[in-house]
């Protein structure tokens, strides 16, 4: 069976795990009587137990191959769903995100470091940049239009979102059964965990740029996070109708599929530290403008914000695969997502605390200047290499 086939299970891995039918996951937990500060609480149960499971998960992938792994995930996902569905008490609910976090972890860095590792050796970085972007467009697509039908159910069987999740996650696990098991090793030359952590810290040792683009890549993906779900208090305190939350979730789909789909060109076009650096400095500006309360301003830097987050995703992959040895692989794009969940749980309640004392647009302004006055000028000694 020849490697390629893991392409193909893996676009259609993604298709299946991010596909946003569950959601509306505060919806459906208001509706089974859970008041909205337990809800939050999940929400805080699920990155702190990411941020404990993240380079574990990693260990695991290199240690027992890729394919088993994401099997676990996906079996990991069904289990987690099924709590849900039976769960009538918070501890129910938050043993379900608990499970859902160590879903997510075993696929995080795994499912990038299965689709690197399948591509011929020949072409293999400029056939990842093809290959990553291609995951992130399903991505996009599949989540956005899961999430629609999710709305359309919310009033009509909602518990069959989460059924349907099962469904997905089992039948995607049956299918990676027929994958090549790209990284698994004979059993005289598997490592041990022991050695895969000691060998990935020197590997972080011996190549400081490996963990200053995963710092930058934290840090803008984290705030992008912040403001993308923070936005919905704007969309809250306006008063958005559901026809234009639609329209800019969709029109943000849109923006986010051809970001993912301009990394190629951007690789060509411009120079690594010309590509980070102007993801940076749009950021930040981004940020600045909040502080004006011009509506039309504000869903703009919202659409170009969001652009940023999806191009984030496969274009620092490519970095990363590029400097990573393979037997470290899953576990050192791990530390990348573990830097994530860490400024995650510190930035998400600040910026809800800040956003309460001094509104939506003056917190992610005073944060632009923080980036401004902090972050940016570093990456003028951020010395990326061709």
């Amino acid at each position: 069976m020849r490697k390629n086939h893991n392409i193909g299970l893996a676009y259609l891995y993604s298709a299946t795990a991010y596909f946003g039918i569950t959601s509306l996951w505060v919806v459906y937990l208001g509706q089974r009587g859970l008041p909205l500060v337990l809800i939050g609480l999940c929400e805080s149960i699920f990155h702190v137990a990411s941020f404990c499971f993240e380079v574990p998960s990693g260990v695991l992938a290199d240690r027992f191959g890729y394919k088993r792994v994401l099997i676990a995930s996906r079996l990991a996902a069904a289990f987690s769903s099924v709590l849900m569905l039976l769960g009538n008490s918070f501890w129910w609910f938050a043993a379900s995100f608990i499970i859902s976090a160590f879903s997510y972890n075993l696929q995080s860095g795994t499912l990038e470091a299965f689709v690197y590792e399948s591509l011929p050796l020949a072409t293999r970085e400029a056939s990842y940049a093809q290959a990553t972007a291609r995951v992130a467009s399903i991505t996009e697509i599949t989540s956005t239009l899961g999430v629609v039908l999710a709305g359309a159910m919310v009033h009509w069987h909602f518990a069959w979102t989460y059924w349907i999740s099962v469904g997905l996650a089992l039948l995607m696990g049956f299918a990676l059964l027929a994958a090549v098991d790209v990284g698994k090793r004979p059993r005289e030359q598997r490592q041990t965990v022991r050695a895969i952590i000691t060998t990935s810290l020197q590997v972080l040792r011996a190549t400081p740029l490996l963990g200053k683009l995963m710092l930058v890549d934290a840090a803008m993906s984290a705030i992008a996070t912040a403001y993308y779900y923070y936005f919905q208090h704007v969309m809250t305190a306006r008063h958005f109708s559901g026809a234009l939350v639609s329209g800019l979730m969709l029109t943000g789909a849109v923006v986010n599929v051809v970001a993912v789909q301009l990394t190629p060109f951007l690789q060509r076009r411009f120079s690594k530290s010309q590509l980070v650096r102007g993801i940076c400095f749009v950021m930040t500006a981004c940020l600045l403008l909040s502080y004006a309360h011009w509506l039309p301003g504000m869903l703009a830097m919202y659409l170009l914000i969001a652009g940023i987050t999806a191009l984030l995703y496969p274009l620092f992959n490519i970095y990363y695969n590029a400097l990573v040895p393979s037997g470290q692989r899953a576990t050192l794009l791990s530390v990348a997502s573990l830097l994530f969940s860490l400024i995650m749980i510190a930035l998400f309640p600040l910026m809800g605390w800040i956003i309460t004392a001094i509104g939506f647009n003056l917190a992610f302004a005073g944060l632009g200047v923080v980036l401004l006055a902090g972050i940016v000028p570093t990456l003028r000694r951020l010395d990326i290499r061709e």
